[in-house]
């Protein structure tokens, strides 16, 4: 794939992992970056993150422009966007780990601790787990069921059904994956999950939304 892609380094994602993940499944102009300029020309943005969802986001608010470069390729021109674990939930509209924290707000919802409904239940969910397309996603082209790996204590509630793509199950039903237009999120990390994820990440690289 010759196409630019930004991997955002704004030190709270696991960036060695995901670039090396990409260039396997097939990326060869995969930059990590943290300057905005580059972002204005990328024809495909991957948001990572790693960590809480108030550092992550005050470590991406932190680089000046930045914000505004993703707003205006993702929000304005709509290239292909994904979002990985906290960088999928800061696709929120808040955060309520170590406070209430504001997201990007693309996608309306909130970020919450997962509650221990069964005592058996462990937080962090942590681990391989099944991902599940909901009905008004079975024809998505990026999202396919499988197995995924996870790893988090939070979780986003989307505002909207239709805006979760996949669910998976711990304790209860929790959101594995969100998608509106040109904007992808996973909560699971796809270069941790083996042959599933790279799949994945071949499809992002081919997605054309528009």
């Amino acid at each position: 794939m010759s196409q630019a892609i930004a991997l955002i380094d704004y030190g709270a994602g696991n960036l060695h992992s995901v670039h090396n993940a990409l260039k396997a499944a097939g990326a060869t102009n995969a930059t990590v970056t943290d300057d905005p300029a580059l972002v204005r020309g990328a024809q495909r943005i991957v948001l990572p993150g790693v960590g809480s969802f108030r550092a992550c986001y005050e470590g991406l608010i932190g680089i000046p422009g930045m914000v505004d470069a993703l707003e205006a390729r993702v929000l304005g021109e709509k290239v292909p966007f994904f979002g990985i674990c906290v960088g999928m939930q800061l696709l929120a509209t808040r955060g309520l780990e170590f406070g209430e924290t504001p997201g990007l707000g693309w996608i309306g919802g909130e970020v919450r601790r997962i509650e221990r409904t069964d005592p058996a239940i462990r937080v962090p969910h942590m681990g391989w787990n099944d991902v599940a397309l909901t009905p008004h996603a079975k024809d998505h082209v990026l999202i396919e069921e499988g197995e995924a790996y996870f790893l988090h204590s939070y979780h986003f509630q989307p505002d909207h059904g239709q805006d979760i793509a996949a669910m998976t199950d711990h304790g209860g039903g929790l959101v594995a994956a969100v998608a509106r237009d040109n904007i992808v999120g996973v909560q699971f990390h796809p270069e941790k999950s083996q042959a599933f994820g790279l799949a994945l990440l071949r499809r992002f690289l081919e997605w054309n939304p528009q």
